[in-house]
Formats: C-alpha cells, sequence, structure tokens
C-alpha cells in the first residue's frame, strides 16, 4: 500500500486555495477540503481541484442520524472525491448508511474513513469533557473495530494510534493521521502529534499536513520535505 501526504487546503475562499496550488508547479499534491472552504464556495471547489488533477479528501466528518448521513453521502457520491469521511461515534448503524449512500450510484465509490477521536483531544478531556474514561488508545481501536466491521475503509486517528489501529483491524485498515509537525515547528491546537518521521515509523499509511506546509515561507519546498520523509 502506498502511502501519501495529503494538504490540507484550510483557506476561506476558492482563489486563496487555487493560489496556494499554484506553486506546486512539478506536483499534483492529494489535497482535503475541509468545512471552511467547502462551505464557502460548495461543490464547484470539488469539482474544479478534480479538473485540474488533484485527488481530493472531502473532510465533512458527517454525524447525524443514519437516513439523513446516508442521503448526504448520496448527494457527495456525485462529487467524484477520492475520501469522504464520517464521525465513528455516530455509531455503526450510521457508519453503515453512510457506505449504502456512497454504493448507490454503483461503480466505483469514493474510499470512507470513520473519525476516531479529534487530535485536539487529550486524554483528560476525553475523561472530563466526553465522560471516556478508558485509556485514548484502546478508545480509538474500538472505534476503529466498529468501522471495520461497518464495511469502512479506514480511520481519521493519530500517527500515536495508528499501530493500535492496524493491531485491532488489520494492516490493510487505512490509517489517515493529521496531527503532524516537525521537529523544529509548533504544535498550534494539535495535542496528539508526531513527526513525518514517526508517522510513518508507527504505521500512517496518510498523513494530514496543514499549516506546516501551507503555513511555510515556501510551501513546496516544505511539502517536498514531509513527502521525503513520509513517503
Amino acid at each position: 500500500m502506498g502511502k501519501d501526504v495529503i494538504i490540507a487546503c484550510d483557506f476561506s475562499d476558492k482563489q486563496t486555495c487555487l493560489d496556494f496550488l499554484s506553486l506546486f508547479t512539478a506536483d499534483k499534491p492529494f489535497v482535503k477540503i475541509g468545512m471552511e472552504l467547502y462551505y464557502a464556495e460548495g461543490p464547484e471547489m470539488v469539482q474544479e481541484l478534480k479538473k485540474r488533477g488533484h485527488k481530493v479528501f472531502l473532510d465533512l466528518k458527517l454525524h447525524d442520524i443514519p437516513n439523513t448521513v446516508e442521503q448526504a453521502m448520496r448527494v457527495l457520491a456525485g462529487l467524484g472525491v477520492d475520501m469522504c469521511n464520517v464521525h465513528a461515534g455516530g455509531g455503526t448503524a450510521m457508519m453503515e448508511a453512510a457506505l449504502r449512500g456512497l454504493q448507490s450510484r454503483g461503480g466505483t465509490r469514493p474510499k470512507l474513513i470513520a473519525v476516531t477521536q479529534l487530535t485536539s483531544t487529550s486524554q483528560a478531556r476525553l475523561e472530563t469533557e466526553l465522560l471516556i474514561e478508558r485509556p485514548m488508545d484502546e478508545v480509538v481501536a474500538h472505534y476503529a473495530a466498529c468501522a471495520r466491521d461497518a464495511g469502512l475503509d479506514g480511520v481519521v486517528c493519530s500517527p500515536l494510534e495508528a499501530e493500535g489501529v492496524k493491531r485491532a483491524c488489520g494492516a490493510s485498515f487505512l490509517t489517515v493521521t493529521p496531527g503532524v509537525r516537525f521537529a523544529d515547528g509548533a504544535a498550534d491546537d494539535q495535542v496528539r502529534v508526531t513527526t513525518p518521521e514517526q508517522a510513518r515509523a508507527l504505521g500512517s499509511d496518510y498523513i494530514v499536513v496543514g499549516r506546516p506546509i501551507t503555513g511555510a515561507q515556501d510551501p513546496a519546498a516544505a511539502y517536498l520535505r514531509c513527502i521525503k520523509a513520509f513517503v
């Protein structure tokens, strides 16, 4: 299974995103479109990026009753994205419904992954705010097992939990891992973080990198640094 670096294009408008991607003259990076950009620009943003040759991870983290999520996925299935996601906390029935929605058009479908616990969540927050008293790695592995049983392709987790997810769900079960920072960079609002090198060693299949690339003086060089360290 090949590894890849996904750039989190967390921009507020289409032109800023396209101007940023124009800096990559030698590459067509795999990009993540999250809530900010998608809510600002809509499906046309995805269609433009696909037309320009980028793979797209549509990161909307759907979390609702099963019927609502299934119907939403029927719509998203028509966008031609390469990967999309739900919150595993919505439960197995919701994840199964999401998969049905994606499969409704027949043929190939995007990879469907489930968010386990956000990389901004600490063990203390897990216990005091979410009232989950089990250790983080155990919680993430359990959510991953539920996603696997629902037929999903993988999960979003911290690189710190990737090894445990692989152990619980098998080597082919995807681990898509944000919370990646260079050793000489700031953690920002992330709590469970590693370097690209550590993420590779821990079993991540994809790393999602935002500000260390998008906020760099030379984004193309920062992206290349990630590729060399991880891929």
